[in-house]
């Protein structure tokens, strides 16, 4: 079967909030068959309307970045990414989560805390990243809130014999989130407590702290920039880790709304 590659219409049927900085929204479309899955990183372009009484109006073909630049302002969708949580393509359904923050509000987590069975969205397949060499003896997953649901599906995904550490932020004890047993893998949780999103260094001191396993590593970070530039630069300089043994994305920056 064709994998799309022209925006498509999701609609919402249900919302969930998972914790106080997670909603996950669920849609369906009788093309997320055709929706194609990389990984279990893998990212969903999703179209959002310009303001919330607008209608959604998506490109129409596989040239659809030209497309959107060329529709006008009040038209053209609002356009973000975010991690696919979970795809059913059999049931034509998948999990988005929202991360959610209070201040400084972006366009993804207001029309995700408002949303509503019905309301539509646009999505379309933006690929995974999430590769480990075949000679990995062992990963290292690390990242926030943002990078949860990625970290949580490779997890899910890992084979039965993989080994990994997960290190994951989030604000404390309230804001964990169950996540799948796997008997190769140390998942910590890290607290940072009063300090704001962004500007806490608790997975950097807690890596430090932390006897690494032998073997060859492949690292997967993601999540806020600083946070992603210092853990890699730890994992080089420090850890003598291989630049091509770490994968890292920037998901957003300190004062600006994960979205």
């Amino acid at each position: 079967m064709d994998m799309l590659r022209r925006p498509f219409v999701g609609t919402v049927i249900q919302t969930k909030t998972l914790n106080r900085q997670l909603i996950r929204v669920t849609v369906t479309s009788p093309e997320l068959n055709r929706f194609e899955y990389c990984g279990p990183d893998q990212l969903v372009r999703v179209f959002l309307p310009p303001h919330p009484e607008a209608e959604l109006v998506l490109p129409k073909t596989e040239a659809w970045w030209p497309e959107l630049q060329s529709m006008d302002e009040n038209q053209r969708p609002v356009l973000r990414n975010y991690t696919v949580r979970s795809l059913d393509p059999v049931a034509r359904t998948m999990n988005i989560d929202f991360v959610i923050h209070s201040e400084h509000a972006g366009p993804g987590s207001t029309w995700a805390v408002n949303a509503i069975r019905g309301d539509r969205i646009g999505l379309l397949s933006d690929g995974a990243d999430y590769q480990p060499p075949e000679d990995t003896d062992w990963q290292l997953l690390i990242g926030d809130e943002t990078a949860l649901p990625a970290i949580a599906s490779i997890i899910e995904q890992l084979p039965p014999d993989a080994r990994a550490l997960a290190f994951v932020e989030v604000g404390d004890r309230e804001d964990e989130l169950p996540i799948a047993r796997h008997p190769g893998v140390r998942f910590h949780w890290l607290h940072r407590g009063d300090t704001s999103p962004g500007n806490s260094d608790v997975v950097l001191r807690r890596l430090r702290e932390t006897p690494l396993p032998t073997g060859r590593a492949y690292a997967w970070v993601a999540g806020e920039s600083s946070l992603v530039t210092s853990v890699r630069r730890h994992l080089v300089a420090e850890r003598g880790l291989e630049k091509l043994q770490v994968y890292f994305c920037g998901y957003w920056r300190r004062m600006e709304t994960p979205t």
